[in-house]
């Protein structure tokens, strides 16, 4: 049977040992998204050196607009749900 001060030992352990989880998962989430995102832009590039460059800049242009509009809408939807919830979002 374990004492009550091996427990808050063997407790104290598991939490430290759980403070590292979190520096060990985004570190990994960055090294994976930065090698991928290197990738893409690899491949991107390659492939645009094919193509012409005035059809690719109009297109990153229209990819662009899309992202930051969907954006805006993602951002608007939480918004609004989250005041539906009752959620304070308001500043300090």
């Amino acid at each position: 049977m374990r004492t009550a001060s091996t427990l808050v030992v063997t407790m104290h352990k598991k939490a430290v040992i759980m403070d590292w989880v979190p520096i060990v998962f985004v570190t990994f989430k960055f090294l994976a998204l930065g090698i991928a995102m290197f990738f893409a832009i690899k491949w991107h590039y390659d492939q645009g050196e094919k193509r012409e460059t005035r059809a690719m800049l109009r297109t990153g242009g229209k990819m662009a607009a899309v992202f930051v509009l969907v954006l805006i809408g993602v951002g608007l939807v939480a918004f609004t749900l989250s005041s539906m919830l009752g959620l304070d979002l308001s500043f300090p």
